[in-house]
């Protein structure tokens, strides 16, 4: 029998949800609200529409609430769909704060009542490709992770270029980003320092650099620009690169092209060959020698954000656990404070 959903939200990304759910076998979207009535004039025949959350939340035949409103507004909502006694899955950022994340999750424990995050960039494709390259340890002891994402229209949208709306690229793709890198290494992060900037946007973020330094020495680095130019293919989209004592990996697009890279020895002193390029002679950074570059295929993945739901109904089901656990989400947010701390004093916070 489907599970009964209710979205609160019908802007964007309240339409991508009914699209994805409305075809998803085992989940039936019986409700739909929009605090603006022009956003329900298509909402699919069949398909309640109510303009009052409360409505929503109160309609008996709503089994889980699936919250999609603007940010500031996840904590009321998600307090109210648990204590109507409503399972609750929340966008992503969870919360504005670790304070109102604390009062959501005291709810949802008293009333007794299901509780995560839709964290579905987990299963993006380039991420679970990284993933799958550093969790196959081919590339040794790694040292460096960066994940970049750039863009070239330097605005957003909607409510996003509001402050008091919880806008901003640190809480609108930051909050994927730093997510995937804390799912993919299982490692205290001992220091954080970063730089955020408006660099278009006057009351807004659209510009973040983070480094993470992990108990090991691994380093993970977190670019975004939406004002980052370059004429380059595939410019505007995810990159990766990760190095390790034993090779490199890079991956560039969200359906992910690149190579694995290796060499096939290394040198223990540098011949006298040199190399001229305009800056003068160089016998370290001139270009390598035929065939000392060995280039290895990126493991395939398999994954799609419906997967995310794939777990939810499993998770209901008891078959296994959600794949999106509060405490993580929790850290996540406490990092985002630590960000912007490092910002706005230019120095490097401590973390674990």
């Amino acid at each position: 029998m489907a599970l009964k959903f209710g979205i609160i939200g019908h802007g964007f990304m309240g339409h991508e949800h009914e699209k994805m759910l409305t075809n998803f076998d085992g989940i039936q979207v019986v409700a739909e609200c929009d605090i603006d009535p022009e956003q329900l004039k298509d909402v699919p025949e069949g398909i309640k529409a109510y303009e009052k959350a409360e409505d929503l939340i109160n309609d008996p035949e709503v089994e889980v609430v699936l919250v999609v409103a603007n940010n500031n507004q996840h904590k009321k909502l998600v307090i109210q769909a648990a204590e109507a006694g409503k399972d609750v899955i929340c966008e992503k950022p969870v919360a504005m704060s670790l304070e109102d994340l604390d009062e959501m999750e005291a709810a949802c424990r008293k009333a007794g009542v299901k509780f995560t995050v839709h964290q579905q960039r987990r299963f993006d494709p380039d991420f679970r490709t990284a993933k799958a390259v550093y969790d196959s340890q081919t590339l040794g002891t790694p040292y460096v992770i960066k994940s970049q994402l750039y863009g070239f229209n330097g605005n957003m949208h909607d409510w996003h270029v509001f402050v008091e709306e919880g806008g901003g690229m640190l809480y609108d793709w930051g909050v994927h980003l730093i997510d995937q890198m804390l799912w993919m290494i299982p490692e205290k992060i001992t220091s954080v320092f970063a730089n955020v900037r408006n660099v278009i946007n006057k009351e807004v973020d659209d510009y973040f650099h983070i480094m993470l330094r992990f108990e090991s020495g691994l380093v993970g680095e977190i670019e975004l620009g939406t004002y980052y130019l370059a004429d380059k293919d595939h410019w505007f989209e995810r990159h990766w690169f990760l190095g390790g004592n034993k090779g490199s990996a890079y991956i560039d697009g969200f359906f992910p092209e690149g190579k694995i890279v290796r060499t096939n020895g290394l040198l223990q002193n540098v011949g006298g060959k040199r190399t001229m390029t305009a800056a003068g002679p160089t016998r370290s950074f001139g270009p390598p020698p035929e065939g000392k570059l060995l280039m290895e295929e990126l493991p395939e993945v398999h994954t799609k954000h419906e997967d995310y739901f794939t777990n939810y109904l499993k998770a209901q089901a008891g078959e296994e656990d959600f794949l999106v656990k509060i405490p993580e989400v929790r850290r996540v947010l406490r990092l985002m404070d630590a960000v912007r701390e490092s910002a706005r004093t230019g120095k490097s916070v401590d973390f674990e």
